[in-house]
């Protein structure tokens, strides 16, 4: 009874509920393609030597067609996600997870293989 909207009858108070997190749904949509639109796309980063041979064994696994670069730093979350730094280098394995998601992709980093998003890798 307390609370500004405790007067509201509840089928308002739930619209009223719905109507902001639409509103808020739409205003986190609009800066995502903001933020999208105005960071710069990443540059192929230069390896260094023990990166070039990890390169190479990814190649001879994998072949050239499925090497990925990992456009910025991943922290591994869930169970059998990576944590990769910006720039590495992996071979894609599946271009899906488990639960048939499209957004987690099943990478092999040179050694460990998990998942990561797709949308922090570009074709190297």
């Amino acid at each position: 009874s307390q609370m500004p909207h405790g007067h509201m009858p509840l089928p308002s108070f739930w619209k009223m509920v719905e109507d902001t997190l639409q509103q808020s749904g739409a205003q986190l949509q609009t800066f995502c393609q903001t933020f999208e639109t105005v960071t710069p796309s990443p540059v192929t980063q230069p390896l260094n030597p023990a990166e070039e041979r990890k390169v190479l064994s990814l190649v001879s696994k994998h072949g050239p067609d499925k090497l990925y670069q990992v456009t910025s730093n991943i922290s591994g979350s869930k169970d059998l996600d990576l944590t990769l730094q910006r720039g590495q280098i992996v071979a894609l394995l599946q271009s899906v997870d488990t639960k048939g998601n499209t957004n987690r992709w099943l990478v092999d980093a040179g050694g460990p293989r998990g998942f990561v998003p797709a949308g922090k890798l570009q074709p190297y």
